[in-house]
């Protein structure tokens, strides 16, 4: 059952607002929203704005960041984002503090089978897929829990020696269109991840075997299921940086980088390290050539989880880069990465959302500053280690029935609006 709580903060947070928009001397008339240069039509209090959407309000103009009526631009920052005075003139960056929406708020996905999907699964209704995953597509409204999965994982040296003929054949017999539809039926936008620390040797295998054909071949699976690729290389010293670039040179030979997100198979992303201590090499080769806001290649970057989960300490690693190292590894734009979590039927992050990690670390989350790179406050937003049974180890208590994870994940995916399906990633 889905049935959010009212906590503290939240309940301040709505009557702040409440006693913003009938403080004595703020204009609500649309007569006198219509600002001299600007473009964009008038704030309108009767009408219904939505993320994305520009209006024009006291000499300047302003981004919906969130569904609202009758929120007056200015009095609200979770709300309108100040875009600048009406003029020629770029919006200046989000002071400190500034709030910007999740937009990722995904799950690796590893099967029931210790993510290398090995058994056959049955997506009907009411079988043993649907009854595992239900929570995920439907927190309880008719809503999903989450924006992204991810399918965890594809093994290199498969994917390599694929049939050309039958894309089949680079994939695990679990992971089938059924699979990926019973997802993106529901608006959930969904990946696919090459590799995880247990095929580390068969990615170090296949990027000196044929690094290109990897990448041809991770294009053909991406384009056959209509789904994004993820690249998770974990060689911490001694990394085939030179293999890994042919292999993203091959990979968006066929699908170009599309910051409009609308080509599934595009999208193409990296799993870094929690924090800034840990695959230094790849991080440093990433953050400098693929992660670049000015000439982005990959989509984004995942922070994993540490074995103790993540953490805004780990996280700000990233957004300040590591000056200290020789060479440096420098900073990454907040817009750049996401922050991972662990998700366990038993863990608050999937059975109480006031008491979790995502709650916790939400205003980091969503206010971190950059610090030499980006201009837009706010990480990607969450990702979560993992749904079903990643570990064969005794007792783990994976997200299944009777531990599934509506009232954490579910309850957060309400509270923090998430957008599904996910919309067109920051830029900046």
């Amino acid at each position: 059952m889905f049935t959010p709580q009212v906590s503290t903060r939240f309940l301040f947070l709505t009557l702040l607002l409440m006693g913003s928009l009938l403080l004595p001397g703020i204009g609500i008339s649309p007569a006198h929203a219509q600002a001299e240069g600007c473009t964009a039509a008038g704030w309108d209090p009767a009408l219904v704005y939505h993320r994305g959407d520009i209006v024009a309000y006291n000499l300047h103009e302003w981004r919906a960041k969130r569904t609202s009526e009758g929120v007056v631009p200015g009095t609200h920052k979770p709300t309108w984002r100040d875009q600048g005075a009406c003029s020629s003139e770029p919006p200046p960056p989000p002071p400190p503090g500034e709030f910007t929406p999740i937009d990722i708020f995904g799950v690796w996905h590893a099967g029931n089978h210790y993510a290398d999907w090995a058994l056959p699964r049955n997506t009907l209704p009411g079988e043993e897929f649907d009854i595992a995953n239900r929570w995920i597509i439907d927190r309880g409204d008719g809503v999903p829990s989450v924006n992204l999965v991810v399918l965890s994982f594809l093994h290199p040296m498969q994917v390599l020696n694929m049939d050309k003929f039958d894309v089949m054949t680079g994939v695990p017999i679990g992971m089938t269109q059924e699979i990926v539809d019973y997802f993106k039926s529901a608006g959930i936008r969904v990946m696919m991840s090459i590799g995880g620390v247990t095929y580390t040797d068969a990615w170090d295998e296949a990027l000196a075997t044929d690094p290109a054909q990897l990448g041809f071949n991770a294009a053909a699976i991406a384009e056959h299921f209509d789904v994004g690729i993820e690249i998770d290389y974990e060689r911490n010293t001694g990394a085939n940086l030179v293999g890994l670039q042919a292999f993203i040179d091959a990979y968006r030979l066929v699908h170009p980088y599309d910051e409009t997100g609308a080509d599934h198979a595009a999208r193409l992303t990296i799993d870094l390290a929690a924090g800034g201590r840990y695959l230094q090499e790849l991080n440093r080769h990433a953050t400098i050539h693929w992660l670049d806001n000015a000439d982005p290649v990959l989509d984004y970057a995942n922070a994993m989880v540490h074995r103790r989960s993540g953490s805004p300490g780990n996280w700000q690693e990233h957004v300040n880069g590591m000056p200290t190292y020789n060479p440096v590894i420098p900073p990454k734009a907040p817009n750049r990465f996401t922050g991972g979590l662990y998700l366990k039927g038993n863990l608050t992050n999937c059975r109480d959302f006031y008491a979790s990690e995502q709650w916790l670390h939400a205003d980091y989350v969503q206010t971190v500053a950059p610090a030499g790179a980006g201009t837009t406050n706010g990480m990607l937003g969450f990702m979560f280690w993992a749904a079903e049974f990643p570990s064969a180890r005794k007792n783990y208590v994976g997200t299944v029935p009777p531990n599934t994870c509506e009232d954490g994940m579910g309850v957060a995916s309400a509270i923090f609006d998430i957008p599904i399906p996910m919309p067109p990633l920051r830029e900046d």
